[in-house]
Order: C-alpha cells, then sequence, then structure tokens
C-alpha cells in the first residue's frame, strides 16, 4: 500500500485524469449500450412455474406480460356511445404497437365480464408476446400515453401492470441529492474544512458514477433486477464516504502529528486504507454469499451491488491520495494550519473530550450498561417475530402514479381480489378428466376466500385447461397467502383424486409467494454462511475466539432488531402514509440487507476492536485496551455511521415503498450498531470478559494464518520499540509508550 499511495500522490495528475476518462469512457458506453434490467425469476420446481410453462405451451401469444387499461366514468355508464368512441380508437392504437399479442375489450364478446356491476368501471387486458423482462420501458410508456390520449372530462383512464410500474418509477437523484447534501454537513462538523469535506464525497461521487454505468453494461450480460442501480448508489455512497472519511481522518492527524503531506498520506493508506481493504472485503463477501441461495435473481443484486464496493474501494485507495497531493496542507482547515504553524509543525493529540468520558463511564459500569442495551435491542427485536415475507403489490405505489390509480379502480369497481387473480392450469387428457375441471371450478365458488371463480375457453389449448380464481382478499393480504397453501393442499387434491388429472394454482400473487417460501427455506443456510465467514475473518484478523464468537452475535443482535423495526413500520402499518398499506416484507429484502448489514458490522467492529487489539499487545491490560480503543474510535466511527443514517434513510424521499424499507431498514441497523452495540454493548462484554477476550488455544494459533490488517514492518518497529516479549501481534500493532504509558504516536483509526 505505501508504495501505491506515494506513486499515486507524486502522480497526482495522471491518477485523476485516469478516474476522469474511466468515469466519460464506462458513461459513454452505458449510456449508448442502455440497460436491459430484468426481474426474472428462476422458481424451479414451484407451481407457479409450472403454470407458466404450461401457459407457455397452450397459449403462446397470451403468456407474456399482461397489463390493464381501466376507466371510469363519473356519471353515466362505461357503455355509452361517448365513452365508446374514445375507448375504442384508443385500444385499436395499443393493438398495433410493439409486441402486443392479443387485446381483450370489454365490448366484445370475449370480455363482457370486464364490465363493474355498476357500469361504472371497465378494464381491457392487453397481453403482449414477450415477458416483461424481455421488454424496454419504452413500450410501457407509450402503453400509458396512448391510453391517457383518451381521457375527458369525466372520463379517468389509467394502465395497471408490472412492466408499466417499473417504467414510471421515480428517478432517484433527488434521494441521492439529499443523501449527499446531509452527509456534507456532518463531514464539515466532523472535520471543519471545506476541502476535507469535499474529499470523501468526491471519491464517492467517482465511485458510484463509474459502477452505475458499469452495471449498465452488466445488466447486458446477466439478469440485473431493476432497482439494482438505486441500491448500488446506496451501498457506493455509504461506504464510499466512510472509507474515505477514515483515511482522510488518518491523513490528518498525520500531517497535525509532524508528517509532511505526502508521509502523511503514505501513513494513512498503509494503516487505515489496510483496513478499508479488508472493510470492503468482507463486505464483497457478504453480498457474494447471496450466491448460495442459487437464484439468479439476486445473483444480479449482489454482483451490482458488490462491484460498486469494489469501485469505491479502488478510488479510495488510488484517486484520494491523489486529490490529497493536489490539496496538501489545505487538507486541514485554516484554523489548524494556524495553530499548527504557531505549534512549530507538531501538534499532539490525546484522546479526550466526550468520547474518553464515555470510555470511562463503561469501564465503571460496564453490566448496568450491557443490561440496557439488552433490554433495548430485545425490545426492538419482538416483532421479528411475526417476519412475513411476500411482495407488495401496486396499492402500495404512490398515489400520483398510473398504476396506482388503476388498482384503486379495479379495486373498488370489481373486489379488493381482483388485482390479483389465480391462475390455474390443468392437465386434463380424458374425459373424465375434464369433467373434474367442471367439479372443480364448482368446488372453487363455494370456498371461502373465493370472490369468483370460471373456466375460461381456450383454442387449440390440447389437454390443458385454464380455470380463473379471484379472492375476496387484495394480493398481498395474508388470507390470500392463506387461501393459496388451501387451494393448494386440500382444495386441488381432494378434486384430483380418483383422476389423472393435475392442476397447479399459479398466477402473479402465486408466483410472489413461491418466491417468499424459497427464500424463507434458504435463508437459515445463508445467514449460516455469512455468520461464518465473519468468523473465520475475524479469527485470523485478531486471533481470538471470543472477539469473533461476540461480533457474530452482535451481528445477529443487530439483524433482529433492524428487522423489527422493519416490521412493525411496514407489515404492522406503525409506520403510516410512510409505509403505505400494511403488508409483507418483501421476499429479497432480508437476504440483501442481511448481506449489507454483515459487511457494515464488520466495518465497525474492525475499526473498534483493531484499536483495542493494538493496546493489548502493548499492555497486556484488557480493561486499558478497552478503554483506550473506544475513546479513541468512538468519534470517527459514529461519525461514520451519521453519514451512512444520512444517506440510506433519504431513500425514503424516493417514494418507492422497497426503498423505503431499504432506507430505513439499513438507516436503522447502522445506528443500532453505531451507537448501541459498538459504543455500549460490545466494550462493555468486553470489559467483563477480561483476559478472556484474547484467548486462543496454542495448538489453534500455530495453525491459523497471519492476516494483518497493519503493515509488518509497524508491527515490527514496536517489537523493538517497547513490546511486551512474547507478545503475539495479529490485526493491530502500535507505538513505543511514553513515560505516562500514553502511546507516542496517532492511533490506528483516529477520532479526530
Amino acid at each position: 500500500m505505501a508504495s501505491v499511495a506515494r506513486w499515486c500522490f507524486r502522480h497526482k495528475w495522471l491518477v485523476i485524469l485516469f478516474w476522469v476518462a474511466a468515469l466519460v469512457g464506462i458513461g459513454a458506453a452505458g449510456s449508448a449500450a442502455g440497460d436491459a434490467y430484468s426481474n426474472a425469476f428462476s422458481l424451479k420446481g414451484t407451481e407457479s412455474t409450472t403454470v407458466l410453462n404450461l401457459l407457455d405451451k397452450a397459449l403462446p401469444a397470451q403468456s407474456g406480460e399482461a397489463d390493464t387499461v381501466v376507466w371510469h366514468v363519473d356519471s353515466g355508464s362505461v357503455r355509452d356511445a361517448s365513452v365508446k368512441q374514445r375507448i375504442t380508437p384508443m385500444l385499436a392504437k395499443v393493438a398495433k404497437q410493439k409486441d402486443v399479442g392479443q387485446v381483450v375489450s370489454p365490448y366484445d364478446p370475449a370480455g363482457a365480464a370486464q364490465i363493474s356491476k355498476d357500469g361504472r368501471t371497465a378494464y381491457a387486458k392487453i397481453t403482449y408476446t414477450k415477458l416483461g423482462n424481455d421488454m424496454a420501458n419504452s413500450q410501457a410508456q407509450l402503453l400509458i400515453d396512448t391510453a391517457h390520449s383518451a381521457r375527458a372530462p369525466g372520463l379517468k383512464v389509467e394502465v395497471g401492470g408490472n412492466k408499466p410500474a417499473q417504467a414510471e418509477q421515480p428517478v432517484p437523484e433527488v434521494a441521492e441529492t439529499v443523501g449527499i447534501a446531509a452527509a456534507g454537513v456532518v463531514l464539515f462538523l466532523a472535520l471543519g474544512s471545506l476541502f476535507g469535506m469535499l474529499l470523501p464525497i468526491l471519491t464517492a461521487l467517482f465511485g458510484v458514477g463509474i459502477s452505475s454505468f458499469a452495471i449498465i453494461l452488466l445488466s447486458h450480460g446477466m439478469n440485473v433486477a431493476d432497482f439494482s442501480p438505486q441500491l448500488a448508489t446506496l451501498v457506493g455512497l455509504g461506504v464510499g464516504i466512510d472509507y474515505a472519511l477514515f483515511i482522510v481522518t488518518r491523513h490528518r492527524k498525520g500531517i497535525l502529528a509532524g508528517k509532511t503531506p505526502e508521509e502523511a498520506a503514505v501513513a494513512s493508506l498503509n494503516t487505515s486504507g489496510r483496513a478499508v481493504l479488508f472493510a470492503g472485503g468482507t463486505v464483497c463477501i457478504a453480498l457474494l454469499g447471496m450466491f448460495t441461495l442459487r437464484l439468479s435473481f439476486l445473483n444480479g443484486v449482489a454482483v451490482a451491488a458488490a462491484l460498486t464496493v469494489v469501485v469505491t474501494v479502488a478510488a479510495a485507495v488510488t484517486l484520494l491520495p491523489a486529490m490529497l497531493g493536489v490539496l496538501k496542507m489545505r487538507v486541514l482547515s485554516r484554523r489548524q494550519r494556524r495553530k499548527l504553524a504557531a505549534a512549530g509543525g507538531v501538534l499532539e493529540a490525546k484522546p479526550n473530550g466526550p468520547a474518553a468520558r464515555w470510555s470511562a463511564l463503561v469501564q465503571r459500569n460496564p453490566r448496568a450498561l450491557a443490561l440496557v442495551a439488552v433490554v433495548v435491542m430485545g425490545t426492538l427485536a419482538v416483532p421479528a417475530l411475526s417476519l412475513r415475507l411476500g411482495s407488495s403489490d401496486q396499492g402500495n405505489n404512490p398515489t400520483t402514479t398510473t398504476t396506482r390509480k388503476a388498482y384503486d379502480m379495479l379495486s373498488d369497481g370489481f373486489g379488493p381480489g381482483f388485482n390479483g387473480p389465480l391462475t390455474i392450469l390443468a392437465t386434463a387428457p380424458t374425459a373424465g378428466d375434464k369433467a373434474a375441471v367442471t367439479k372443480l371450478v364448482t368446488t372453487l365458488k363455494s370456498t371461502p376466500g373465493i370472490a369468483y371463480a370460471a373456466q375460461v375457453p381456450l383454442k387449440n389449448a390440447g389437454d390443458i385447461e385454464f380455470v380463473n380464481a379471484v379472492p375476496t382478499t387484495s394480493p398481498q393480504d395474508k388470507a390470500t397467502s392463506d387461501l393459496i397453501k388451501h387451494l393448494r393442499h386440500e382444495v386441488v387434491p381432494a378434486v384430483e383424486r380418483g383422476t389423472t388429472m393435475h392442476a397447479y394454482v399459479g398466477g402473479q400473487t402465486a408466483i410472489f409467494q413461491d418466491f417468499a417460501t424459497v427464500l424463507f427455506d434458504k435463508l437459515p443456510l445463508f445467514i449460516g454462511v455469512i455468520i461464518a465467514l465473519g468468523f473465520v475473518l475475524l479469527l485470523f484478523a485478531f486471533r481470538s475466539l471470543v472477539v469473533p464468537l461476540t461480533a457474530a452475535v452482535m451481528n445477529l443482535v443487530a439483524a433482529a432488531a433492524s428487522f423489527g423495526v422493519l416490521i412493525a413500520l411496514f407489515q404492522w402499518g406503525w409506520g403510516g402514509s410512510l409505509a403505505g398499506r400494511a403488508g409483507p416484507i418483501d421476499a429479497f429484502l432480508p437476504v440483501i440487507m442481511l448481506s449489507l448489514l454483515f459487511g457494515l458490522s464488520m466495518d465497525y467492529q474492525v475499526f473498534l476492536v483493531s484499536r483495542m487489539h493494538e493496546e493489548w499487545v502493548h499492555s497486556r491490560d484488557n480493561a486499558r485496551a478497552v478503554r483506550v480503543g473506544l475513546a479513541e474510535t468512538s468519534r470517527v466511527i459514529n461519525s461514520a455511521a451519521v453519514i451512512m443514517i444520512c444517506v440510506f434513510f433519504a431513500f425514503v424521499l424516493s417514494g418507492e415503498r422497497v426503498l423505503a424499507m431499504f432506507g430505513i431498514g439499513l438507516a436503522g441497523a447502522v445506528a443500532l450498531d453505531a451507537f448501541i452495540l459498538r459504543t455500549v454493548l460490545v466494550p462493555s462484554l468486553m470489559h467483563l470478559f477480561g483476559k478472556g477476550n484474547w484467548w486462543l488455544p496454542d495448538w489453534l494459533d500455530k495453525r491459523l494464518p497471519h492476516l494483518a490488517v497493519e503493515p509488518a514492518e509497524e508491527s515490527a518497529a514496536f517489537a523493538g520499540a517497547g513490546a511486551i516479549p512474547g507478545a503475539r501481534t495479529g490485526a493491530a500493532s502500535g507505538g513505543a509508550r511514553d513515560s505516562d504509558g500514553d502511546t507516542d504516536r496517532e492511533p490506528v483509526y483516529s477520532t479526530d
């Protein structure tokens, strides 16, 4: 790291030019290629996938994206001639649009049932020959524009469907701008320098900008979900600013300690830069752990987010030292430069102030503070016991969107379950089987929870029969999920008994339920994998069994508490308008959140415990090690946490329920992790555990590889400057001690 930092510092303009060229080049390539995002689910062996396959075989023209055009009259009837004269030509235009396979109008005999009982609401079915994943957003936007052209006073026309919802998603620039502005304020307060504030932000923006365009190119090579860019931006801004802050803080402290700007930059990259590489690597490992789930839908999300972390880390260890070379002493505030000059070029800094006082308080009251922290986290985690995975329906879309308006119109006109009909396909090769299908329809009509059921005649479908069933409850209601299970496990098997007919329950709502079920079943394996990886990494770094075990438990506690907050706000509906309607937690959210939370928690654990371990190696005094480590790292950890909270919480402004859940969930997780776990519970427990924190069996110590966060030469330098003979050195090392027992070199993770 030292040679890289020195080269980048001395060749600053060449490095900056390279990053600018990379941003422009990759940006131009991404803009020219355009995105090809795909929300492709691959759920082998599920009933909903079987239905899709049968539908594609029986009705290839009706197996693609299915959207609806909905209209409602304030007075009169949709059958009025004046209404028909506006709607019919519009539907004719839609029928001629690209990839449209079929348009079923309520004014045709086949669509007679598509008019509500009161005659004031109607809809047309628009079926494409391609799945929504294979269509461009511009096609959905054209459908929306064409439908809206039929509007008139007293006649409302809206469009519903997955692709239209994707096409009208708000751009996240507002949320990003607010998050960056809030982070800038925190940085300025923490650093007291305009240039110091700009460095982390510019570093993160380069990383996020390049990775955003790279993700567009990535979408042409693998399935990348449409929310991946926003998620990657959220992660990139958070970790990018934080990682740069750690390096800039160490750099500034080096200058205040008397180093030249170049030597300070080299030292900061050789210490904090190594920690950033380690922390970024753990985030990437956690994200790529999603591959263990073997769901292609999440693979693209994992790669996109990990790619963003890689690019932001690269910017932090190359672009940042180059910019430090441009600013030199101006990375300090004017006030600091004046004080430094007056002091002869050296300003000593010792841990004091609120951080030191808090650390001393924790040392004096570890049991009481640990108990309070456990009670708080346990209380917040209680709602997590009622976690229900599923999918938000379009009734949670912003009220200004056409898809939300279409959802409400259909719900009012035809019932809440109409927005999530169930598609039941049956293979009925014999006459007896076809009679069983008729019996199934009769049974469905009398099944509690079914508002409507009918067999849909198909042409040239062979032995495949189609049954449409509309629940009485909305797609995201728990009652609808229970109904699907009841149909699959009790109703359908009872009708199949004694026949060769096989019926499968599918449809969009069933697809999301199957996805939730598959993810929930694999969640324990996923959690086990990422917790085990974290344990091993920390075991290598700190050569202790208790430290990684404590970190693993803390990760689980932080996850449970943050999910508890999410469930209370969104599933229980305590979030009010923020949560929309109460509904399930989107199935993929826990997996992605756990990956990010694991990585971010590892960051804070490394920054906190490294300093403690350094002090332990020097003094073999656990109480002092924990006290000094907390005092010297809590300020920078808390500042970094506040920045992440600002960036994450700003995504609530996107107006999207899923992004709001991500933003609140991650912001809450970071707040709980930094301000309760790492500041209160972890140091309290380490005081209680005493020397046991650093225990490692000799036989295991001999077999473990040495993974050093700090460079070996600094460890060696300390070893000759007063290290305790025979003391093991691991993740962190320190410097010589003066007569008062204080280190005479700045801490690995500075707080000033």
